[in-house]
């Protein structure tokens, strides 16, 4: 039997959400809002029965079992914590800063029977899939290279938000290059061991190259591509197909089409995002009904998400990239392994003024 649902947002991932999770048969119980008035108005657009603007209204909602996290990145902590010491699993968005990061992956270890995931859409992709699993068959060789970019109309939204500021999470860097940085470790199975702002990085373990790049000045234009190269070949996937090309060939080849269609893009979520979080609300449902016959969410249909370890370290890499901005020198990247002490933080905060 699948869960009942409570979602927290209205943007335009939530709004596309509650459809796609009432396509594969969950019951969305409870909508939760910034204010009471945008949390009646779409609860009244979707048809879901119960709304409100108080987070634990939704947490303790005895018909609710798992919870969507889809809002500013500040709240996204506090909310998903609280939500698994309650028994709730957790699919969420990532946090803002990365002892929030740390804070959620420490409440994970706890209760690692609930389902606690990062819901970056992009892993459940088919054309990602399909290039993870070409990239261990050895169709590129040896890998050497990975570009990733991304070209898309500004970030910008008519009224002042979230996304508009850097300190709440917001930002292309946080809400697309984070996404972009999970899916290349994903992609490769390594992670980022130094950044460099403006430069050929991240670098990973593995010694390959990565490149990410990002412009949000295209008006009405949307590049989502990433390619992979390697020493028999190349990978690339645009949008939602992948193409492929083997040295020597006879130049790119269609390997994986968009069975669904090229379609649009709806409001504010490119169509791979949109892609992949159909392809994910599909898994869900799918490790719901085997939960019986499966000890663990590592193994299943959802064993190829972002957990919150993962969201973890695309923080650290945000972090790390933000200090690479203002050194012009390459940062590590080193991911937490225990809460700072914030009375640390304050002595060498004071010390730095006294300097």
């Amino acid at each position: 039997m699948l869960p009942g649902v409570g979602v927290f947002g209205t943007g335009s991932t939530a709004r596309m959400l509650v459809p796609l999770l009432r396509g594969e048969g969950f019951e969305v119980r409870a909508l939760w809002g910034r204010s009471e008035e945008e949390a009646r108005s779409l609860a009244q657009e979707l048809g879901i029965p119960f709304h409100t603007s108080q987070s634990d209204d939704v947490l303790l909602h005895p018909d609710v079992d798992l919870v969507c996290i889809y809002i500013s990145p500040p709240l996204t902590r506090q909310i998903a914590v609280k939500a698994l010491g309650i028994g709730k699993n957790v699919v969420c968005e990532k946090a803002a800063t990365a002892v929030d990061a740390f804070k959620m992956v420490t409440a994970a270890r706890y209760y690692p029977q609930l389902l606690s995931i990062v819901g970056n859409a992009l892993r459940f992709l088919p054309a990602f899939i399909a290039m993870r699993q070409l990239l261990a068959e050895g169709y590129v060789g040896e890998l050497q290279v990975c570009d990733a970019r991304v070209y898309g109309p500004s970030l910008l939204d008519q009224s002042y938000g979230w996304t508009c500021e850097e300190l709440m999470g917001g930002g292309g860097l946080h809400t697309v290059g984070s996404t972009l940085v999970d899916l290349l470790s994903h992609l490769m199975g390594a992670r980022a061991i130094r950044m460099l702002m403006g430069g050929s990085g991240p670098g990973t373990g593995s010694g390959v190259c990565c490149t990410v790049t990002l412009n949000f000045n295209m008006p009405g234009a949307f590049v989502h591509e990433v390619m992979v190269v390697g020493s028999a070949g190349r990978l690339i996937a645009r949008g939602t197909e992948l193409y492929g090309q083997r040295n020597g060939g006879n130049g790119e080849e269609l390997l994986l089409g968009d069975s669904e269609g090229t379609g649009q893009e709806v409001k504010d979520v490119p169509l791979p995002h949109l892609r992949g979080l159909g392809s994910m609300v599909k898994a869900l449902k799918d490790a719901f009904q085997a939960q019986e016959e499966r000890r663990s969410w590592a193994r299943g249909p959802v064993a190829m998400a972002s957990t919150f370890e993962d969201g973890l370290y695309v923080q650290t890499v945000v972090e790390a990239v933000k200090r690479s901005s203002r050194s012009g020198e390459w940062e590590s990247v080193e991911v937490m392994t225990q809460e700072p002490d914030p009375n640390q933080n304050l002595c060498e905060a004071l010390q730095r003024n006294k300097n």
